[in-house]
């Protein structure tokens, strides 16, 4: 996993990676401009903040949100994590994060009167999805938010559980995707057959057309 966001109004000069999910124990290292924040438990690393960022990346100056870095921006990054004397580096994942599904099937959860437990073809692997969606029905092509999404609320995707029922992903909605014209209550986003393939990255663009 690997999130990155850039926000000046908020936090200023900051970049924010984020590499696994918050732990409830963490342990935070300043070295130069770079903090590592680690689990306390395991050491694993949970992400990195870069002070100064637009110092170190100048192309990040304009920018809002989340940011897809390249791999020269990535090897920038990593560059000075190694003079920091971090030991964990970033690894690249350019894969997409939004993507064409399609629900194989589906069951009722069984603790639960409007959830259901699906799983969904999404190209390259086939996911657990637990969902509550009263339009989702099999044999359709959905919208996928896999795990390391960020939604355009700024929620990210971890795995997770339903009521005791694994859970890797999201079907997600129009609202929820804040497409145009997307109608302010509860439903998936069901795409037309000739939307594209099982996997591919979702198209916003063309998606904004689908309330029209």
């Amino acid at each position: 996993m690997l999130i990155t966001s850039y926000n000046p109004k908020a936090m200023g000069d900051v970049l924010v990676v984020i590499c696994a999910a918050s732990t409830a124990s963490q342990e935070v290292a300043k070295h130069d401009d770079v903090v590592a924040i680690t689990d306390k438990k395991d050491g694993h690393l949970l992400g990195y903040n870069f002070l100064n960022a637009s110092q170190l990346l100048p192309g990040l100056k304009g920018q809002d949100g989340q940011v897809f870095l390249t791999d020269d921006q990535l090897a920038t990054l990593n560059a000075a994590i190694k003079k920091a004397g971090f030991e964990n580096e970033l690894k690249a994942d350019h894969k997409p994060k939004f993507v064409v599904g399609y629900v194989e099937s589906m069951e009722k959860h069984p603790d639960s009167d409007h959830l259901h437990i699906t799983t969904v073809d999404t190209g390259d692997e086939k996911l657990q999805i637990v969902c509550g969606s009263p339009n989702l029905k099999n044999h359709i092509k959905v919208v996928v938010a896999k795990i390391g999404a960020m939604m355009p609320s700024g929620e990210i995707i971890y795995p997770g559980s339903l009521r005791g029922v694994e859970s890797n992903g999201m079907i997600c909605s129009g609202r929820e995707l804040r497409l145009k014209n997307a109608p302010n209550r509860p439903g998936c986003v069901i795409l037309p057959d000739d939307f594209g393939q099982v996997g591919d990255a979702f198209d916003f663009k063309r998606g904004d057309t689908l309330f029209a």
